[in-house]
């Protein structure tokens, strides 16, 4: 640890220290959550999504004419 962080944990060490014992369980609850939240942003980010292929197989189709060109009356309208 840097003399920064032991004096930072010193610090609120002494705040923690000189609260009500009922706002002391505030700030533990408080640190439970941010906790549980850092894990969970954790967890998220090492589990990327994998494709699985062939998932959805035969699903799809593509017109035989997909690569017809389009009739006039697609590009300037239907009079």
């Amino acid at each position: 640890m840097t003399s920064q962080t032991v004096n930072t944990t010193e610090a609120l060490v002494t705040k923690l220290q000189n609260l009500p014992l009922e706002q002391q369980q505030q700030v533990a609850d408080f640190i439970e959550f941010l906790e549980q939240k850092y894990i969970q942003q954790l967890s998220n980010q090492e589990k990327p999504k994998r494709r699985i292929f062939g998932l959805h197989e035969g699903k799809g189709w593509i017109s035989e004419d997909f690569n017809d060109p389009l009739p006039d009356e697609f590009w300037i309208g239907e009079e």
